[in-house]
């Protein structure tokens, strides 16, 4: 062998073990992801798809130093939650209320980023926004003010509504502080409201059904995970009864319904991914204040608007952010 190609050869055998125990040195990171809708759920794949498009952005990639445990949409969310804590992930990025509630009792040690919440405040998560104090964080999604703009929204689309029913979660704070602001908002136009809806899709299409059976009707579906998971039966059951319906999620738009208004999904499980970057190099969740949404969309289908026999005003044509024709 010549003495040049034995140099070479010795030369890359040389790096060779170096950039290989430099690959092997790379820590792989565990994480853990609930959500509390079914997998298959257009949505549920764009807050996730949003969320580790973002974690790769700050050098974060599944299957090479990042190993990323789901759980999807379930009846049992404290079992789920039980499950991904017994994986001793580093840090759990939580979708909604009632998926934090499980998390927390399930571990008070295992970080939680969390997205989707409405008011982790009175549900007991964070002692406050500032100043978390605990072992969760993340962004909420809404205040109970929001509650009134949709109730502002539903009677500017459909000036005749005189009778508006919410569909609601009873068991969820922050339903029932929504609640007592669309009851505010509803006496200051002359509107009276019914609570709809329950724990299931049953008691959704029974008393949707039944509220229907008046006149001058009108819905607003609160953005909970009760309404997320059965949007298809919500968006057909308004259509079927002509009921004018205010969302407070996006996708239930795109997929048929009237019109919706509220912070927008994607992104906040985009700005979760910054969050999760920031613990898993060192930082404590108790540092990192809760932050509330900054973004929010209006999004009308006049599509959905016609087949109820809708005109939608130019006012609120002219404020939208997106319009399905």
């Amino acid at each position: 062998m010549k003495r040049r190609d034995f140099i070479t050869l010795a030369g890359g055998m040389a790096v060779w073990p170096l950039a290989a125990r430099a690959q092997q040195s790379e820590q792989m990171r565990r994480i853990g992801v609930l959500i509390p809708l079914a997998k298959d759920n257009s949505e549920a794949q764009a807050r996730i798809t949003a969320f580790l498009q973002a974690l790769q952005k700050l050098g974060w990639t599944e299957g090479r130093n990042l190993q990323v445990e789901y759980r999807w949409g379930t009846d049992d969310l404290q079992k789920a939650a039980t499950e991904l804590v017994a994986l001793s992930p580093d840090v759990i990025l939580a979708n909604s209320t009632p998926v934090v509630a499980a998390l927390q009792q399930a571990t008070r040690r295992v970080p939680i980023v969390f997205a989707q919440v409405a008011d982790p405040v009175s549900g007991g998560f964070v002692a406050s926004l500032a100043k978390p104090g605990g072992n969760i964080t993340g962004f909420t999604n809404l205040d109970y003010g929001m509650g009134a703009k949709w109730v502002e929204l539903l009677k500017e689309v459909a000036p005749s509504v005189t009778h508006v029913g919410v569909i609601r979660d009873p068991t969820l704070t922050s339903s029932i502080g929504l609640l007592a602001a669309i009851q505010s908002a509803a006496r200051m136009l002359g509107l009276e409201v019914s609570p709809l809806g329950g724990r299931d899709a049953g008691d959704i299409e029974q008393t949707v059904t039944e509220f229907a059976g008046g006149s001058n009707r009108g819905l607003i579906a609160s953005a909970i995970p009760l309404t997320a998971n059965n949007s298809d039966l919500i968006i057909s059951l308004a259509a079927r009864h002509r009921l004018p319906t205010v969302y407070g999620f996006r996708f239930f738009v795109t997929e048929g319904g009237l019109i919706s208004y509220g912070a927008d999904s994607i992104d906040q499980n985009r700005q979760a991914a910054g969050y999760v970057d920031r613990i898993l190099k060192g930082e404590k969740p108790a540092d990192l204040p809760v932050q509330s949404a900054t973004k929010f969309e209006l999004v009308i289908n006049l599509k959905a608007a016609k087949t109820i026999g809708l005109t939608v005003p130019h006012s609120l044509l002219s404020r939208a952010d997106e319009i399905i024709e």
